[in-house]
């Protein structure tokens, strides 16, 4: 279920040739920011403003005046930007999506509709598709023991090579709540956390993460 095509609809992302060739949705997360700078040059005018010279925005979309964006970064169709958002830097905000009051953003896909409204971090991350992530929970992306991150499934342990590397969440995934997705975090897609939770590891698809060691199927 680690695969990309087991968790991502590349159907739902402007950065679909971003996860080309790749294995793991973790192995774009280096290619981001020189994604960003060649597919803004193929973005006309007429659909995108562009105030800087690695910043994309879609001409309909909504940015607060408080926002701060920081390239390289593409804002997508439909997109809302909230008040106080910053986005800082090497990040793809998809169509319709919603980054809201306070949330930050850094090294980051969001897919199409994925709603960050309050509070959020989103640190070297892939979102899904109509993924959300309740109020105050975040991504976190560094160990405290500065170690590599590894990802462990029942049968194996992956290792990324990488010292950042926040959450993976699949299409519909949601977030409850003040819940901490620690790194290397993967959720599958269609689960769902309950707010409060700690999470680790490899959350299943179409489950229900309530705690450590209760992780019920959806009926």
């Amino acid at each position: 279920m680690l695969n990309i095509n087991n968790l991502l609809d590349l159907k739902h992302t402007i950065a679909a040739e971003l996860f080309h060739g790749k294995n793991y949705p973790w192995e774009v997360l280096d290619d981001i920011s020189a994604f960003i700078m060649k597919k803004g040059e193929t973005l006309g005018e007429e659909d995108f403003a562009h105030p800087t010279p690695d910043v994309w925005i879609a001409r309909d979309a909504q940015v607060a005046p408080s926002a701060f964006i920081h390239g390289p970064c593409i804002i997508d169709r439909g997109a809302e930007i909230r008040h106080c958002a910053y986005i800082r830097g090497s990040a793809i905000i998809g169509k319709n999506c919603i980054v809201g009051n306070s949330t930050e953003i850094k090294n980051a896909v969001l897919f199409d509709m994925v709603h960050v409204p309050h509070y959020n971090y989103v640190g070297d991350s892939i979102l899904g598709y109509k993924a959300h992530m309740g109020a105050g929970a975040i991504t976190s992306n560094f160990k405290g023991d500065h170690s590599l991150i590894t990802i462990k499934t029942e049968k194996s342990t992956i290792h990324t090579g990488r010292d950042k590397l926040g959450a993976i969440l699949g299409d519909y995934v949601d977030i409850g709540c003040n819940a901490v997705l620690n790194p290397g975090c993967i959720i599958g897609r269609g689960s769902n956390v309950y707010p409060l939770c700690n999470v680790r590891g490899v959350v299943a698809s179409n489950c229900i993460y309530k705690g450590v060691g209760n992780v019920v199927e959806k009926k």
